[in-house]
């Protein structure tokens, strides 16, 4: 039994390294991290801001509308934000995983063009 489980661990190992090594799967990296790390970026930069903002300067305490100030804009545009990054991400997300299924296909098919 623990013979199996051996051969079946280093064959895995093995299609992993096949796998990773494939154009296909570092295409499939490439378009994530070309996706993901710019979305993350103005999101930790949009989420700061307001802190920063009203902590060191006065331009988001005045008056936008009314007696609601910019600050209460902006934070309210954050939610906003939010979901529609949300939203962006999820369509996103449908093309990586026609991506996944590409290399996963060929993968089944004994890897032949991997």
């Amino acid at each position: 039994m623990e013979l199996d489980q051996n051969s079946s661990t280093s064959m895995s190992q093995s299609k992993y390294s096949e796998v990773a090594k494939s154009h296909e799967f570092k295409q499939l990296l490439k378009a994530k991290r070309k996706f993901i790390l710019p979305m993350s970026l103005f999101f930790f930069c949009f989420y700061i801001a307001l802190p920063l903002m009203t902590s060191y300067s006065k331009a988001l305490n005045t008056k936008a509308i009314g007696e609601v100030t910019w600050a209460w804009l902006f934070a309210f545009a954050q939610f906003i934000m939010t979901w529609v990054l949300c939203m962006i991400y999820s369509k996103k997300a449908e093309s990586f995983d026609k991506m996944a299924d590409r290399v996963l296909e060929k993968l089944n098919k004994g890897g032949e063009e991997i």
